[in-house]
């Protein structure tokens, strides 16, 4: 727990709450029920949104909606709060079941952000939010930078504007779901426009399957920009 305040940077008044941000419903199960972390991870989701919002709305006078939008969910998405987890060594700490133990949850992405979410939430109930705020300066730097450059639309996003252009729609089609839930490969989705296959690609997620999917379209049809 001690280690854990040190990498958040703050000495609790309340330490239980790091240990409940640390234990992950499986390990909450099999000691006699509760839902673990999750209450903390769904405040800390709500707290972190707010903080980064609010950074990159001063930060960025001339962005719109959209511009904003799309630059928050670069910064706070699952892969980056997995990767920012993974950086400050939270895995380590985690709580598990033996199931999710033996399966290397120490190591996964969804668990490692859903974690750096509930520890964001402990800090926001222990401190408020500007001691967040703090927080996520130090890790999230990039949120503050008043040079920053807008992020890049989402591949889906930029195949959608090109089918509409085009008067197509582009679907996307499941090909195949090992249900491995570990595995890097797991789903496999081809993109389709007007009946005719682009690209096909595969991910842990059927959304990043789509993501890859779109990729590859994209180059397809020559480019980003296409």
């Amino acid at each position: 727990m001690k280690e854990v305040a040190q990498v958040l940077g703050h000495r609790f008044s309340e330490p239980a709450l790091v240990e409940e941000a640390l234990t992950h419903a499986s390990y909450a199960r099999e000691k006699g029920g509760g839902c673990g972390n999750e209450r903390l991870e769904f405040l800390g989701d709500a707290a972190l949104d707010l903080v980064v919002s609010r950074a990159l709305y001063e930060a960025h006078p001339q962005w719109d909606e959209g511009e904003l939008t799309r630059a928050r969910a670069r910064l706070v998405n699952g892969r980056a709060l997995a990767t920012l987890g993974e950086e400050l060594g939270i895995g380590a700490h985690i709580r598990l079941g033996r199931s999710e133990v033996r399966t290397g949850g120490q190591e996964k992405p969804s668990i490692l952000a859903n974690v750096f979410e509930a520890l964001v939430g402990a800090l926001y109930l222990d401190a408020g939010l500007a001691s967040v705020e703090t927080f996520v300066r130090r890790v999230v730097p990039e949120a503050f930078d008043t040079q920053a450059s807008l992020p890049l639309r989402d591949p889906k996003t930029r195949l959608n504007e090109w089918s509409d252009r085009h008067a197509e729609r582009a679907c996307y089609r499941l090909l195949r779901d090992s249900g491995e839930e570990a595995a890097d490969d797991r789903f496999e989705v081809a993109v389709e426009v007007a009946g005719s296959r682009l690209a096909s690609g595969v991910g842990r997620t059927k959304r990043a399957a789509e993501q890859e999917a779109a990729t590859r379209a994209l180059v397809e049809l020559g480019g980003e920009d296409a």
